[in-house]
């Protein structure tokens, strides 16, 4: 079979509020409020005991400012000890962001253990990858019409990446395949847990618009986050340069600037030495078009499309 690869003011008045209230009142949502209103240092100062004390929302969170770098220095290495004790209390997101990150850096068996778990709980971005790494052979054994059954879910809930390799799919498996990979999907849907098995908290926007056109209704919308890691492709031999930095630091921090942009679609970085510079490339893309579309979306930023060596 042909194998594809597919290839997130009142500061002052919020900080005296934290301060003003007892520990042990504070609380995640505090910390998103906090969050919200670009006071990342209190929102990590409420987070950060919370999630010694076990509270997996808030080691989820803490983990994202860490890996953003708001409220903290960057450490990826601490973002990933707290996703970590997140996602072995069973925090999906935790799970999903965890995974991704293993995938990305070369560590495929531990990031899709962690991407199976969260997509047998019907989390989209992780049906999304490890559906495609099934469909491949990717890390684990090939299962094509497995690999489908999870995609068309992640569909189904509205993830436009998994559209648009659903529709890669179809030209690539027999119809056969497909009804039974459909069979498969309904059937992983209703043995999902449903929604409000897990411990509530509040939905993320992208979550809410996903509800409305989910297809599968057992599937569980994804936790509140920050910033939500987007399902990103996890090969390609395309990516985006940015510029040439005589400081490493410098092209690290035109990332972290750009990280957010719809256009990059949660694609890592790569710091490429050449010379005494380095260079500021973000992918991976599945062609030189889709790259070319996303330097296009970034207006005003200097960018081209190179391919991945």
């Amino acid at each position: 079979m042909k194998s594809i690869k597919i290839g997130r003011v009142l500061v002052a008045a919020a900080v005296l509020a934290a301060a003003g209230t007892p520990l042990s009142a504070q609380s995640v949502k505090a910390g998103i409020e906090a969050w919200q209103k670009s006071d990342y240092a209190g929102a990590v100062a409420i987070w950060r005991p919370l999630a010694e004390g076990g509270d997996s929302d808030a080691a989820f969170n803490l983990g994202q400012a860490y890996r953003l770098g708001r409220g903290v220095e960057t450490n990826l290495g601490a973002a990933q000890t707290w996703f970590e004790r997140a996602a072995r209390a069973g925090h999906v997101d935790a799970e999903t962001t965890l995974g991704l990150m293993l995938f990305q850096n070369g560590n495929q068996t531990g990031g899709l253990r962690w991407l199976r778990q969260a997509a047998d709980q019907g989390e989209p971005r992780a049906m999304l990858v490890y559906g495609t790494a099934l469909f491949n052979g990717d890390g684990v054994p090939q299962d094509p019409v497995l690999g489908y059954a999870y995609v068309s879910r992640a569909a189904a809930q509205g993830l436009a990446p998994a559209r648009e390799t659903l529709d890669q799919l179809d030209k690539l498996l027999p119809i056969e395949d497909r009804k039974k990979g459909v069979a498969l999907a309904i059937a992983k849907s209703k043995a999902a847990p449903p929604p409000g098995s897990q411990p509530t908290k509040p939905a993320k926007t992208t979550a809410a618009k996903a509800a409305k056109t989910a297809k599968a209704a057992a599937a569980k919308p994804a936790a509140v986050t920050p910033a939500p890691a987007p399902a990103v492709p996890t090969s390609g031999a395309w990516r985006i340069q940015l510029g040439a930095f005589s400081q490493r630091s410098s092209a690290e921090a035109l990332y972290k600037k750009l990280s957010s942009a719809a256009a990059l679609g949660g694609r890592g970085p790569f710091y490429v030495a050449a010379g005494t510079v380095t260079r500021l490339q973000v992918g991976p893309f599945a062609s030189r078009a889709a790259a070319q579309s996303a330097c296009n979306a970034l207006k005003g930023q200097p960018c081209f499309p190179v391919a991945a060596k």
